[in-house]
């Protein structure tokens, strides 16, 4: 199919007014909606860290209402920001959009940021300003998917593991068979793809996954930009038909739910491992106040910690419903409360779909926020807040393959560096009595991703030139 004749850069400026005025009329916040004041365990805690020993004791520290706000809502619940001497005003922000540019910008302290978000706003991609953003940690792994719409799935399409469970290797050529047939037959405007920020995991996760399965994302669909809990709305009213975001707003689109869409796949499924959220911080912060900054991180280790353990995440699925956080809670009499935060932390996750059939899977590794399951490979003293400057350079790949930098980095590895604190991280850690990896940097192996090639970290420009689909291709990439 040829191209559909509008720019990347035209159609997210036609649809960000839209967007924009739905996010802001549909999500009726009237100022900042965080979570105020402490609660009395928090009243409880014995500080092991004086605020007036620490540079800047009062800071405000964004989220997003979405799942991975669980290590925030539990840092400010149990009293984690206070036993490091934290005075932490939290902030509900409308989109990934606004967290991010509420650090560069200077409203915001600290934040989580979509992976994707530190590095490109270090290399100037597409839709990135240029700024020193910095992470020393991850917030977690996975916990984000793909939802396609009613129509996608008329047409033939199901959930990846089906294609996985009925074809075995032909599962990619399958799904790409499935997945042309259904653009084929739409015009233009029901060809569009959504995505929480541009030039990050989740727009990379999307175009990775269609041009795997030999469909070129530049050329048969659109992305947009859309915040999180607008996804299901926008679907439902045609705006787009297929989306990729975090949890709660997957399982709110399925059957018994909102009834508008299924989940195609888990991000787990793209790239096993990969990380989701970082913490993020401009430089100058660390700089500034580094003793605020170890005690920030060591607060969020572990309120991770305590998000991980299996017995603890009834009531992290149950805390973040409150609208203070995710404000998901079920409106039927008799649901229960964690039936839209709870499968995606509690690891019963349904698939959904519309032909009656349970698709409900048990998992250990739908949400990764310390512990890393049994399934996934990992390094001796590895765990999922451990930053690996590798996924960085990934994540640089990707920006070059897309066409969001002319070039692949000269500098990547310093770029890498500056932007992943993993340095800092492993010294924050150590002193917490953690183990860390010893190295900053790992090969990825083929059987973490969905197409099966392995990224060595060591040759960035041979795995880009590796990839048919691309964008300005046959074009081959070369060190700038």
């Amino acid at each position: 199919m040829g191209d559909n004749n509008w720019t990347r850069r035209e159609f997210l400026i036609g649809m960000g007014a839209t967007t924009a005025g739905m996010a802001l009329s549909s999500c009726a916040i009237k100022g900042n909606t965080g979570a105020k004041g402490l609660t009395e365990e928090a009243l409880a805690i014995k500080p092991v860290v004086r605020s007036q020993d620490l540079e800047k004791p009062d800071i405000t520290v964004g989220y997003v209402p979405v799942n991975d706000c669980a290590p925030f809502a539990i840092a400010w619940k149990k009293g984690l920001f206070r036993k490091y001497g934290l005075n932490v005003k939290l902030n509900r922000e409308a989109s990934w959009a606004t967290s991010r540019d509420g650090l560069i910008f200077g409203r915001l302290d600290a934040a989580p940021v979509v992976s994707g978000a530190v590095t490109n706003a270090r290399i100037g991609a597409e839709g990135a300003r240029h700024a020193p953003l910095c992470a020393a940690m991850t917030i977690h792994r996975h916990g984000n998917a793909m939802t396609m719409n009613k129509a996608m799935w008329d047409s033939g399409l199901r959930p990846w593991y089906e294609y996985q469970q009925k074809y075995g290797d032909g599962a990619l050529e399958a799904f790409g068979r499935d997945f042309r047939n259904y653009f084929d037959n739409q015009p233009p405007e029901r060809k569009v793809w959504a995505v929480v920020l541009s030039s990050a995991i989740y727009e990379y996760f999307v175009r990775y996954i269609s041009a795997a399965a030999g469909v070129d994302p530049l050329k048969e669909f659109r992305v947009i930009i859309v915040p999180p809990p607008q996804m299901v709305t926008n679907v439902r009213i045609g705006a787009m038909q297929a989306y990729m975001v975090a949890e709660p707003w997957n399982t709110r689109a399925i059957t018994g739910n909102e009834g508008i869409g299924f989940t195609f796949a888990q991000g787990k499924e793209v790239w096993l491992g990969h990380p989701d959220r970082l913490l993020g911080v401009m430089e100058s912060f660390i700089e500034d106040y580094p003793k605020t900054y170890r005690s920030l991180v060591k607060a969020m280790i572990e309120a991770c910690q305590y998000c991980s353990k299996p017995e603890n995440r009834q009531e992290v699925a149950e805390l973040i419903t409150d609208r203070s956080f995710t404000g998901a809670k079920p409106k039927k009499p008799g649901a229960s409360l964690t039936k839209f935060t709870g499968p995606a932390i509690l690891g019963n996750y349904n698939y959904g779909g519309f032909d009656g059939k349970d698709r409900t899977i048990a998992a250990a590794d739908n949400t990764i926020f310390y512990d890393i399951p049994d399934n996934l490979p990992k390094q001796p003293g590895e765990h999922s807040t451990f930053l690996w400057r590798s996924r960085s350079i990934w994540l640089m790949t990707q920006a070059a393959r897309w066409g969001q930098i002319h070039q692949f980095p000269k500098n990547a590895e310093q770029l890498a560096e500056k932007g992943w604190r993993t340095d800092l991280y492993r010294e924050i850690a150590s002193e917490m009595g953690i183990e860390c990896p010893k190295d900053d940097y790992k090969v990825e192996s083929k059987e973490v991703f969905i197409d099966k090639k392995a990224f060595d970290p060591s040759d960035p420009v041979g795995y880009l030139n590796s990839f048919e689909i691309r964008a300005k291709s046959p074009i081959r990439f070369f060190m700038s």
